[in-house]
């Protein structure tokens, strides 16, 4: 399939710049692969959908408070660094995005907080707008984090217009977030609640926790109509013994096996077994899912609307059939569902 294929009219006032009020209120459509039936729910019908042993895979990755802000020295510009991930924690070097990038050279020192307690030195460029930090921090790792959670703040996605607000800090963020270091939060499992999930406990229904830290790849546009041409970043996936094997006793039983949100769906599809049995994993991945795709693990998946052109979009076609996407979309438009990281859900059977 082409680019093209997956672009279609997205209006602005439909991409959520908040969550909803409850987390397990946000609508819920419901698509029926079998039959093409499309319903419109809210999302903690979702447990009408599924029952005793049945499994949901969800991503535990948490979000660090990624976004900071500096001072260039001399100048005093003020820069916007987006921390992506640690690259080697006895020397404190990061990998990060600088805005604006072509002020920030090799060698300049950034300067954060109010009191300039924390410096930067930048020692290469990676891309265009990509650097290595060294951070010049004298204490103990653990004061040097927790100074970076205190001058960083939630990376709420661009496309979110406004600033960043102290309710974010919970809201980008799954109830069951356990490992740190996504840059993005994993937004179809920012629906469950606790009260939610106790339900879906007490129906049987088990859970497989898998991680995979989810960089800002995951947003970068595809700029080559052919998709096979397109390169993903790669992302740190770990899934256990024992998710794994609850998984593989949940199909073995014929079950029904749901990834909650395109990344549980990648971090499984990237470790399958000849038999097609999902196997524990503890690496990278930079799978690239679009149609046709034939799917090994999951018959099932949840995930927010996404935008136009976006891997997502083209993971979800890949799932759903195309066309029977598109007619969802179309109608989620109709029915002013709201899209993307604090949007509306769909649930694919």
């Amino acid at each position: 399939m082409k680019l093209s294929e997956f672009s279609f009219d997205l209006p602005d006032e439909l991409i959520a710049e908040y969550p909803s009020e409850n987390r397990d209120e946000a609508r819920l459509m419901v698509v029926h692969r079998d039959t093409g039936k499309i319903e419109h729910r809210l999302f903690k019908d979702i447990i009408n959908y599924f029952g005793e042993g049945d499994v949901m895979i969800m991503n535990n990755t948490r979000v660090f408070p990624a976004r900071m802000y500096g001072n260039k020295e001399k100048t005093g510009a003020k820069i916007e660094v987006f921390l992506l991930r640690e690259l080697n924690r006895e020397s404190l070097l990061w990998d990060v995005l600088v805005d604006p990038a072509r002020k920030i050279r090799i060698g300049n020192k950034l300067y954060f907080g109010d009191d300039d307690s924390l410096v930067a030195e930048v020692i290469d460029n990676t891309t265009s707008r990509g650097r290595t930090l060294r951070f010049l921090f004298d204490g103990p790792y653990e004061e040097f984090k927790a100074k970076i959670t205190e001058l960083g703040e939630t990376p709420l996605p661009k496309y979110i217009k406004r600033e960043v607000e102290e309710a974010d800090e919970e809201r980008y963020q799954t109830i069951y977030a356990k490992e740190e270091g996504a840059v993005a939060a994993p937004t179809a499992g920012l629906h469950f609640s606790r009260e939610l999930l106790k339900r879906l406990e007490l129906k049987g229904v088990n859970f497989a926790e898998v991680t995979l830290h989810v960089g800002l790849g995951t947003f970068r546009s595809v700029e080559v109509e052919d998709l096979t041409k397109h390169k993903m970043d790669s992302e740190q996936v770990i899934i256990t013994e024992k998710a794994a094997n609850i998984v593989n006793e949940a199909k073995r039983n014929k079950k029904r096996v749901c990834a909650i949100g395109t990344t549980s769906m990648r971090a499984v599809e990237t470790s399958v077994s000849t038999d097609n049995m999902l196997k524990a994993f503890d690496g990278w991945t930079n799978k690239f899912i679009f149609p046709p795709y034939d799917f090994s693990i999951a018959d099932s998946l949840v995930t927010n609307f996404h935008t136009p052109l976006s891997t997502l979009l083209m993971m979800i076609s890949a799932f759903c059939g195309h066309d029977l996407m598109m007619e969802a979309y179309h109608e989620a438009i109709k029915e002013k569902y709201k899209f993307y990281s604090y949007g509306d859900a769909m649930l694919i059977l």
